[in-house]
């Protein structure tokens, strides 16, 4: 959940120009580019494709070849599919900055419903805050406008355990993350500012979520072995319980804006969420149970024989959904399974129905969810049946009984994912290159000479710029354009991406032209730092840790 300030990569970038612009980006292999059947790794080179497969790493380098590989092997879901419902979408969302979600469109109704929603991030201190960092500073900020409680934190008690810093230089960078959050817009009487070691509540849920953790659990997500440290092991569920934090007073929407290599994070806090709950909801169509895949085998049959059994008795029996399957589907486990579990359950009929499933409920929970159940329903010791419920319907009556008997009824948190952005030296943006990036504290001076010393997607001569055009899709200034100079002005980016592609911006131009907006930005930027320092001394926040000292 934390965006590391040494770890701001490119890797496989899709053009960020705004959605009306080609994208000629290095995606295709079919593109002829020198990217082409290339994967980015970490330092900024390429290695062959196929040399190592798709990693996610909170803490070290991941590889991210191509994020259209994060749809496929992680279940990333493409943010473009989601835009379209979003009110008044940022500029990250309208250019592709953000690429991927988890589950947004929870959030995105809550905001057209007017009903509640919460967004949190959190910083881990180890470096000056850079404008990689001012993404996610953007999507908190964002979410508070469009009427959602904001969270951020700092991520003290990860910093100190993963990365080793002092208490004493933690609580120098978080007072720089704090006041770039303030000086961009973020509102501390609306919105909630903490810090991991001075918040009882996260500390208390972290606890009880360690209940539904393991070692092998984490060591098979995140690498751990005998050599980890128990306090960083622990960093993971407090960080489990950040996501979470916001669902403690009432259980809402809440999306958590990260780079990709977070997804762990996210996933095992959905996961989590979910195990902590009293009971779960799943689709069912016998008495048996069903994993998602034979579920979705059963739903085939029964939609196939629904029309065939309402001229007989109008009754699907497993044993029909069996033959049906075993002849009209090619085998594989998941059919072999089901068939087996469909022949045994003989002529029982196979139906539609919502199950809810006993996770964790009191024996008092469990019977007042029976008696809640309204309509058509059968009991089991450790399930319940409904005919007449909706799923959203039923996971909504889990939650209100679970509230009831003193459950948490966490909703699985969502999560935005943003692109990496590109080191204004080519490769990864890392905070230990001091001129592969911009920190938001940066003299504007300093900050000019640093985009006007940027590599560029330009050609070898201007003669050829002329005619074959600039790859703005390759170029660390064009992304400073799309990322953070451009603004919320659509049509000045896209300008700057034709004239580019078309090859009337020739790059020296157009360096100078980003090196002066970035010095504007910087010297404007560090002013309103000055101007809120007040507002920060008045933030209910500990600013100097207790935890004292190494």
């Amino acid at each position: 959940m934390t965006r590391d300030t040494d770890r701001d990569r490119a890797d496989g970038r899709k053009s960020t120009a705004p959605e009306t612009l080609p994208d000629e980006g290095t995606e295709s292999d079919e593109s002829g580019s020198e990217s082409a059947g290339r994967r980015a790794v970490p330092d900024g080179g390429t290695a062959a494709s196929g040399e190592d497969e798709t990693t996610l790493d909170p803490w070290g380098s991941a590889t991210i070849a191509d994020y259209r590989k994060l749809f496929e092997e992680f279940g990333i879901e493409e943010f473009e599919e989601v835009l379209p419902e979003v009110p008044d979408p940022h500029y990250l969302m309208r250019r592709g900055v953000i690429f991927g979600h988890r589950d947004y469109r929870r959030v995105a109704d809550a905001m057209v419903n007017d009903e509640p929603f919460a967004a949190l991030s959190g910083f881990m201190p180890t470096g000056d805050p850079h404008i990689g960092h001012k993404l996610v500073f953007d999507e908190i900020i964002w979410h508070q406008r469009q009427g959602g409680d904001a969270y951020a934190l700092i991520a003290d008690l990860e910093a100190h355990s993963a990365r080793g810093l002092s208490w004493d230089e933690i609580d120098e960078h978080a007072r720089d993350y704090l006041l770039s959050l303030l000086a961009l817009g973020f509102d501390p009487e609306e919105g909630t500012l903490y810090r991991q070691s001075g918040d009882r509540e996260v500390q208390d849920l972290a606890f009880e979520l360690g209940s539904e953790a393991n070692f092998s659990e984490l060591e098979n997500i995140y690498g751990f072995s005998g050599e980890t440290s128990v306090s960083h092991m622990q960093s993971v569920v407090t960080q489990m319980a950040d996501i979470l934090y916001p669902q403690l007073d009432e259980p809402k929407p809440t999306v958590i804006p990260v780079g990709p290599d977070q997804d762990p994070h996210v996933r095992l806090a959905r996961d989590l969420a979910a195990r902590m709950g009293y009971f779960g909801v799943t689709k069912a169509y016998a008495s048996f149970e069903a994993d998602e895949a034979e579920r979705e085998l059963l739903a085939a049959a029964h939609a196939a024989l629904a029309d065939e059994a309402e001229e007989s008795d109008g009754v699907v029996r497993c044993e029909d959904a069996a033959d049906w399957l075993a002849e009209e589907v090619t085998p594989d486990d998941a059919r072999e399974s089901v068939v087996s579990k469909l022949r045994e359950a003989g002529k029982e009929p196979l139906r539609p129905r919502v199950r809810f499933l006993d996770r964790n409920a009191t024996e008092e929970a469990f019977g007042a969810l029976i008696d809640a159940v309204e309509g058509e329903k059968r009991v089991f010791d450790e399930h319940i049946d409904a005919f007449d419920l909706s799923r959203d319907a039923a996971e909504e009556l889990a939650r209100d009984v679970e509230l009831d008997h003193g459950g948490y009824g966490f909703v699985a948190p969502s999560s935005l994912y943003h692109r990496f952005m590109t080191g204004l030296t080519g490769g990864k943006m890392s905070s230990s290159v001091p001129a592969s990036h911009i920190s938001l504290l940066d003299d504007p001076e300093d900050g000019y000479d640093k985009v006007k010393a940027a590599t560029t997607g330009g050609r070898e001569t201007a003669e050829k710029q002329r005619e074959l055009g600039g790859r703005a899709d390759e170029c660390p200034v064009y992304e400073l354009y799309a990322y953070l100079l451009a603004g919320d002005d659509d049509e000045f980016a896209k300008e700057v991406y034709d004239e580019c592609v078309g090859g009337e911006r020739l790059c020296g131009d157009c360096k100078e032209q980003a090196a002066q907006l970035m010095k504007e930005f910087l010297a404007e930027h560090q002013e309103k730092r000055e101007e809120v320092e007040d507002l920060l001394e008045e933030a209910d926040i500990e600013l100097d840790s207790p935890r004292k000292r190494d």
